[in-house]
This record gives structure tokens, sequence and C-alpha cells, in this order.
């Protein structure tokens, strides 16, 4: 009797603390503190909402809310202007506020296994961003505006449903790992040969029946993965002297 009282009030004691560590301001700032970094991780907490003393952080430079159940952010987020990572991943997103574009400091973005459907304009003011990763939703195209994003390095868009590469890829000249495995991409352009830098390229799981010439001018490739498609032709290059 005695233990199953123990184990009821131990149950309690983390209930509690778990609610005063979400609604405790000064106890968070406390602790993003002790790191030396202004890091706070809600991850794996239930959460329906983020919790509205969360946008009092302004400080915040780190953010994990991965593997919640929330369906929304609120405005609120543009408050966390010196945010350099957002993690999102595992939620139940379907889309992200436009004022999302107001994170000018932002470097890295994970809004994987999600349920986005399109992404927002607004994004592409986020012209610090260098990782994003949206794999793992129901995108079919995203917006010209993100073409802005000359600075980003690695961009995931695996298990979406795009049917085509969106031209604003053409313009991220920095790229050095593009993933765009299993999607319904029928053809790439010949414009691909403008990520000069890109060094992987997955294109597995797709419709491809041929392939771009301009792949060849990729010098910096490391990996091209093009396993289960159905590639019939291969792009050839001339040997013409110059």
């Amino acid at each position: 009797m005695g233990g199953r009282v123990c184990r009821e009030e131990a149950k309690e004691e983390k209930r509690l603390g778990r609610e005063d560590s979400l609604m405790n301001v000064d106890k968070i700032r406390r602790f993003t503190k002790q790191s030396g970094h202004n890091v706070l991780s809600l991850a794996r907490r239930g959460l329906k909402d983020a919790p509205g003393e969360l946008w009092e952080l302004l400080e915040l430079e780190k953010l994990n809310l991965s593997l919640n159940n929330l369906k929304a952010l609120p405005p609120q987020l543009a408050l966390l202007s010196n945010l350099l990572v957002l993690n999102l991943w595992g939620n139940q997103l379907s889309s992200l506020p436009a004022e999302i574009g107001q994170l000018r400091r932002l470097r890295v973005l994970f809004v994987y296994r999600n349920r986005l459907t399109e992404v927002p304009e607004d994004l592409g003011a986020c012209t610090q961003l260098e990782v994003l990763s949206l794999a793992n939703n129901q995108l079919s195209s995203l917006p010209a505006s993100l073409s802005n994003l000359t600075r980003l390095r690695k961009l995931n868009l695996s298990h979406n449903l795009m049917t085509h590469l969106p031209g604003c890829i053409y313009s991220m000249k920095a790229l050095v790992f593009l993933d765009l495995s299993c999607n319904r991409l029928e053809n790439v352009a010949e414009n691909i040969q403008a990520l000069l830098e890109l060094k992987i390229l997955i294109m597995e799981g797709n419709h491809l029946h041929s392939l771009p010439r301009g792949l060849c001018f990729l010098t910096r490739l490391e990996l091209l993965n093009l396993d289960f498609n159905c590639i019939r032709d291969l792009p050839e290059v001339s040997n013409q002297p110059h």
C-alpha cells in the first residue's frame, strides 16, 4: 500500500514538475542559460498548442518543439527573432504562419514528418537559411520566393508529391545536398547544371524516364542515386574540341 502511495506521489510530482517547467518563464529562462546557450527543448511533451509563455523568451536561439501534436503555430512566433535553429519535425502542422518570414537570423529549419500542403512565400525572407528539411509532407510545389535562399546548402524534399522540380531550386546555387527521393518527378530541367556546388543528389523512387544533359556539368557531384526509376536513356557529352 505504501509503495503504491509513493508511486502516485512520484507521478503527481512529475506531472507538476512538467507543468511548472512549461508555465514558469523565469525557470525556463534559467534553464536555457545553464548550458551557456539560449536553447530550449520541449520535445515529446504531448503539446497540442505551444505554451503562451514561450513567446516571452525573446533571447532563444535554438527551439525544439519536435514530436508533439501541434497543428498550428501562432503569429507570435515572429517574436523569437533571435532564433537560429527551429525544430518542428514530427507534429501535425498543415501550414506554417506567414510570420516565420520575420525570423531573419534563422539558419536551420526542420519541418519534416508533418502535414504541410504548402509553404508560405514569406519563408523566402529567411535568407540566412543553410539547412531546410520539408521531407515527409504533402507538398506538390514551392513558392518562387524561395529562390532568395541563396545560402541554402542542404535541402530535403523527399517523400512529397512533386511532379517536377520547383523552379526556385535552380537559384539555390550554394546547395551541396539535395534529396528529392520518393516524389513523382517525371523529368528534371537542364537548369540543374546551375547547381555547380552539388555533391549529393538523390532522386530514387520517382518516375524519371530520362536525364538532362546538364547533369554532366555537375563536376563536384560525388553521389547520384537514381534507383527505382524508369530511365531508358542516359545523356551524352560530345567530345568536340574547343
